[in-house]
C-alpha cells in the first residue's frame, strides 16, 4: 500500500527533499488532510469508487484540488473556480527553505486548507510554536480535526489572514499559501525581526515567491521561484469562461502592433514586469484548432468592462489587434512592455520589494531606483 514513505522516496529521486524536512514527511500521512473526493490534473478521483488510484495521488507529488468554488455544488458544465488545495509537496518544501525556519522559532501560516501543511511545521517546531489562520471556517474545522488524528494540535483561526493573528504575536517567520497582490503591514508589524515568505502578484504574472526579511519596521527582500498559488478571497478577481469577459456583440478598436505576441508571452522577465502596470488584467494564449500555427492573445480585465486581442500569424512582421472597453489594454501592456526592454531588459531577481507603513514600494537594483506602477 502507498505511504508518505512513497512520498519520501518519491521526493528525494527529485532531489527535492531536504534532510531538515525528511522526517515531517516520512511521519506525517497526507491521506487524513484530504478530503474522499479529490481533483489531480483536472480529473476527479473519488477514494470511494478507486480507492487504489486515489492513495497513489495522494502520495504522489502532485498538487491535489479539495475544493472547488468556495465549497458551493458545481453542476456540470458550471465553471469550476480551485479554491483549496493540498499543494505539491516539492513546492511546499521549497517554500520552507526559503522561509528558513529552525527549532524553536514561532510561526504563523497565513492559509490553513487542508492542514497538512501545518503538520509538518508542528512535527518540526511542536504545537505551541505553529499557529495557522484561514478564513474558511470550515476548512479549519476540517484541519483541526485532521490535525488531531494525526496527533499534533496548533493554534488555529479562523478570518481574514491579511491581519495576521495578533494574539499569537510576535512570530519568527510568517508564510503564506496562497498568492497576494501586496504584503499585509500587519504581517511586518507581527513578525518583527523575522521573515516573510509568500506567493506575490497581481493577476497579469503571479508565480514569484517574495521573500522578504524584517527589520526596523519595515521589510526588504527579492524575488525567487516560480510558484502557481490560488489567491486569497478577499478582493479575489472574478474568473470564468471567455465569455464572461467578452461578448458576441462586442465591437473593439482596430489597430497593428510589431511586438510578436507569442514571444511576449514566453518571456517570464518582461511578463514579470508588464505585470507590475497590469495587477488588474490577465492574459490567455489561445491557439488555433488547426495546423496554422495561428494563435490570439487575449487580455482580459478583472471588472470584465475591457479586453484586448493580438491576432498572430507566423512570419508576420505586424500583427492586428482590437481594444474594447474604458481601457486599452494592449496599448497599457505593450508601453509596459517597452519600458522594460529600455531599461535593458532587467531579469525579475534584479527587482527588489520594500514594504512600510506606507504601502509597498518596488524597486531595480536599489530602493532608490524605483519601478513604476499602474499608469494612474
Amino acid at each position: 500500500m502507498t505511504t508518505p514513505q512513497a512520498l519520501v522516496d518519491a521526493l528525494t529521486g527529485e532531489g527535492t527533499l531536504p534532510d531538515t524536512w525528511a522526517e515531517a514527511v516520512r511521519a506525517v500521512p497526507r491521506a487524513l488532510f484530504l478530503p474522499d473526493e479529490i481533483e489531480v490534473g483536472g480529473r476527479r478521483v473519488d477514494r470511494s469508487s478507486d480507492p487504489a488510484r486515489w492513495l497513489a495521488a495522494v502520495y504522489a507529488d502532485v498538487p491535489v484540488i479539495t475544493q472547488v468554488n468556495d465549497g458551493r455544488p458545481a453542476p456540470e458544465g458550471d465553471y469550476r473556480l480551485p479554491t483549496s488545495s493540498s499543494s505539491m509537496p516539492s513546492v511546499m518544501l521549497e517554500m520552507l527553505e526559503l522561509l528558513d525556519v529552525h527549532p524553536g522559532q514561532r510561526v504563523l501560516e497565513a492559509g490553513t486548507g487542508t492542514g497538512y501543511h501545518a503538520a509538518w511545521l508542528c512535527h518540526r517546531l511542536g504545537d505551541r510554536n505553529v499557529t495557522s489562520v484561514d478564513i474558511d471556517a470550515g476548512l479549519v474545522e476540517r484541519a483541526a480535526k485532521a490535525l488531531a488524528a494525526a496527533g499534533y494540535a496548533p493554534r488555529l483561526g479562523a478570518g481574514d489572514a491579511a491581519a495576521g493573528w495578533p494574539e499569537g504575536a510576535p512570530y519568527d517567520r510568517l508564510i503564506a499559501t496562497y498568492t497576494v497582490p501586496e504584503i499585509p503591514y500587519a504581517w511586518v508589524e507581527q513578525a518583527p525581526g523575522g521573515r516573510i515568505v509568500a506567493p506575490w502578484g497581481g493577476s497579469f504574472f503571479s508565480h514569484s515567491y517574495a521573500v522578504l526579511d524584517v527589520a526596523d519596521g519595515r521589510a526588504t527582500g527579492r524575488f525567487t521561484g516560480w510558484p502557481a498559488f490560488m489567491r486569497g478571497r478577499v478582493a479575489r478577481p472574478h474568473r470564468g469562461f471567455l465569455s464572461d469577459f467578452h461578448h458576441r456583440d462586442d465591437r473593439g478598436e482596430p489597430g497593428r502592433t510589431d511586438l510578436d505576441p507569442r514571444a511576449f508571452t514566453t518571456d517570464p522577465d518582461g511578463l514579470f514586469h508588464t505585470g507590475l502596470a497590469l495587477p488588474d488584467a490577465w492574459y490567455l494564449l489561445a491557439e488555433a484548432r488547426d495546423d496554422s500555427g495561428e494563435a490570439t492573445l487575449w487580455l482580459l480585465a478583472d471588472d470584465r468592462r475591457s479586453w484586448a486581442t493580438v491576432e498572430y500569424v507566423p512570419g508576420a512582421g505586424r500583427y492586428e489587434t482590437e481594444q474594447f472597453g474604458p481601457r486599452r489594454l494592449w496599448t497599457e501592456a505593450e508601453t509596459a512592455y517597452r519600458r522594460w526592454q529600455a531599461l535593458g531588459a532587467p531579469s525579475r531577481d534584479r527587482a527588489g520589494l520594500t514594504v512600510d507603513p506606507a504601502g509597498q514600494h518596488l524597486w531595480l537594483d536599489t530602493p532608490d531606483h524605483p519601478l513604476p506602477g499602474p499608469t494612474p
